[in-house]
């Protein structure tokens, strides 16, 4: 078969494959083994292309799962990997490309088995394909365990230890997608898996020490961003003129072995998407991701969750000591740039997010950033084209801004950063605008947008209590956001007298007819009515607090001072009107005053001037309205389904079967 070039469709028929997956043993020594390894092909570089290969080698597969448990050959294959794993950074060194290649052939054989193994099979039925021990039965249980942990273990190790060139690309990239399908045992579980055996060997034993520099490693996998090498650093092809030196000695150790096959052609260009993008970075936070959101063990906390919660700026010398034993520097600044930048992919925003709620060091780092706008923007975007971002993205975009507006330095900063021309934002050219009164108006709309589509409570209630957060800092807000505030004030009270009067005319209905049962309109009115003493409570709060900051929004609430009117008397609102009935009373006379036809920058001029005379203590003072974000009981019912998604939906060569998934519906997924 030689150095031709061939279809993925002949690999059912490869004799080499047929002998790995046959029932005749092979020993770890044996040539067989580089004879196995000395091919060469485009990796895949997506699901689509990992598909393809999977179902073209079906057959392989299957007789492999059959013959394996009597032949042991994926455990001989294993130990050869194991091996040669032991001399990865000294090749890399000594940039000895043939060792690297077919040591990485080795681990993508061993990750396309695993998938479809763990696809198959419980975690118990899986620790017998470890298994071979031809003449020592009675020791089944310690070698399966040790023969996968240390597999684990080296995956780690071949993570934090090999360094990051041109020529192992390939291969860490593979160690982390291989490391991924370990822990995919969750994506075929209905139930979240609280007990395991690939977890236990990740919390304790030889993996543990390891914690703190794995996570620390994909870390910097993402933060770096470093792009696939081009065709033909990392990969072996033949060139049109019979190929070099390497590639001659390769094809001749795999002579009438292996035919190359690629998945589109040898060297056949990427995407465009594919070119932009760092396979590697992805693949990293994926499984950062992952491992935060591994369940506790009964007795052992996550270890890479608690490495997550305490890392530290490598430029704070005065940091204190950790009781945390995993705990580790990395630089704040690279890291807070990388995530301004990388905010248009769910698992970025959701690592913003654990960082923000769980990582204080992180969170002090970032309120104290001056240019807070760059990692605030991007999340302002998403919640701007909420119509193409799903739910959950949106909702972690959402909890953010709440995060951030929890800090009242936050708060006051955000209208101090004056931005120009907003591209995104299409409602309403905005030439010059501040950051504070931008957030206002994306969460405006965000909210009626809710109100039209999804009729969420739960993203209601986090809009608000975000707006609510702000109100107190609400510093020269512009006209359009003060608008916005109070036409979102007019929709929700157009909604709230429409189900006022559904249910007048049902209960009339109910009365004319016995048999007709009556809708039970009372919950709507009582959602509606919270949700209109919010936003009264957050317009009274910015009164109280910044009156004499606000003219724009006393403008807009003078504008419309109609629609006040009928809560003036209401019971659920008598007291948070109070104040702002004081300030249309107050502000309406004294431009009455002035005459009639006042141009609208007389009328400012005379707010500006009133918010001075106004006595500060005719306005009430409430409670300042403050809420903080909890996360909710049993939060891994929420974010190991979401995390797994983003897994099987990433564009890296991962690919499951949707029929085979079990963790969540394809639909939800």
């Amino acid at each position: 078969m030689g150095a031709t070039s061939s279809s993925v469709n002949e690999l059912p028929e490869n004799e080499y494959l047929k002998k790995l997956s046959g029932r005749e043993r092979i020993s770890e020594n044996d040539p067989f083994w580089n004879q196995l390894l000395s091919f060469s092909f485009n990796t895949p570089t997506n699901s689509d292309e990992l598909k393809l290969l999977e179902e073209a080698a079906v057959s392989v597969c299957k007789s492999l799962v059959e013959n394996n448990p009597r032949t042991g050959n994926l455990t001989a294959l294993i130990k050869v990997f194991l091996s040669r794993t032991k001399e990865l950074k000294i090749s890399a060194e000594c940039q000895n490309h043939l060792f690297i290649w077919q040591t990485h052939n080795a681990l993508f054989i061993i990750c396309c088995l695993l998938k479809v193994l763990i696809c198959q099979m419980s975690e118990e039925e899986l620790q017998v394909h470890f298994t071979y021990e031809e003449k020592t039965p009675g020791s089944y249980g310690s070698e399966c365990e040790d023969l996968m942990e240390e597999l684990l273990c080296c995956l780690i190790q071949l993570i934090v230890e090999i360094p990051l060139l041109d020529i192992t690309y390939s291969i860490s990239l593979e160690a982390v997608t291989t490391f991924v399908v370990f822990l995919s045992c969750q994506l075929f579980h209905k139930e979240i898996l609280r007990e395991s055996i690939i977890h236990k060997y990740l919390m304790r034993g030889r993996c543990l020490p390891y914690t703190s520099r794995l996570v620390k490693t994909l870390l910097y996998n993402f933060i770096r961003q470093e792009r696939s090498p081009p065709p033909g650093t990392h990969v072996f092809q033949p060139e049109s003129d019979g190929g070099g030196l390497l590639y001659g000695i390769a094809s001749g150790v795999a002579t009438g072995l292996w035919t190359v096959f690629t998945l589109g052609g040898v060297g056949s260009k990427r995407a465009p998407q594919q070119e932009e993008s760092s396979p590697l970075a992805n693949q990293s936070l994926l499984l950062l991701l992952v491992l935060a959101n591994l369940t506790d063990a009964p007795d052992t906390p996550n270890p890479y969750r608690q490495a997550i919660m305490s890392f530290k700026n490598t430029q704070d010398s005065t940091a204190l000591p950790s009781p945390n034993p995993h705990t580790f520097q990395i630089n704040f600044n690279s890291l807070y740039t990388t995530l301004c930048e990388q905010q248009n992919s769910d698992q970025a925003t959701l690592l913003l997010y654990i960082l923000l709620h769980q990582n204080s060091n992180v969170r002090t780092y970032m309120l104290a950033r001056t240019d807070m706008e760059n990692l605030v923007l991007p999340i302002l975007e998403i919640l701007y084209h909420v119509e193409e971002r799903n739910s959950h993205h949106v909702y972690m975009a959402l909890i953010i801004l709440l995060i951030l507006t929890e800090d009242d330095g936050f708060n006051r900063s955000i209208h101090e950063v004056i931005l120009k021309n907003i591209t995104w934002y299409s409602e309403r050219v905005l030439t010059e605008i501040s950051l504070g009164s931008l957030l206002i108006l994306v969460v405006i709309r965000t909210i009626q947008y809710n109100m039209t589509r999804t009729r969420d409570k739960y993203l209601h209630t986090n809009c608000l209590a975000a707006l609510a957060n702000m109100s107190a800092q609400f510093r020269s807000l512009h006209q359009y956001a003060a608008q916005r505030i109070i036409s979102l004030f007019s929709l929700l009270s157009k909604k709230h007298n429409k189900v006022l009067e559904q249910a007048t005319q049902s209960l009339r209905s109910s009365l004319a007819s016995d048999d007709s049962p009556l809708p039970d309109y009372a919950q709507d009115l009582n959602v509606i009515e919270e949700v209109i003493r919010m936003m009264l409570e957050i317009i009274n709060s910015c009164l109280t607090n910044s009156l004499h900051h606000n003219p724009n929004l006393v403008y807009a609430l003078l504008y419309k001072r109609d629609l006040f009117e009928q809560f003036r008397t209401h019971s659920s609102f008598q007291d948070v009107m109070q104040n702002i009935d004081l300030v249309i009373s107050f502000f309406s006379s004294r431009i009455e005053q002035a005459g009639a036809e006042l141009s609208v920058e007389r009328v400012l001029e005379i707010i500006k001037q009133g918010a001075v005379a106004l006595p500060k203590d005719r306005l009430r003072k409430f409670p300042e309205l403050k809420f903080k974000y909890v996360e909710e009981e049993q939060p891994e019912e929420f974010f190991i389904p979401y995390v797994w998604s983003l897994v099987y939906n990433s564009a890296v060569a991962l690919y499951w079967s949707p029929q085979d998934i079990q963790l969540f519906t394809m639909d939800s997924g």
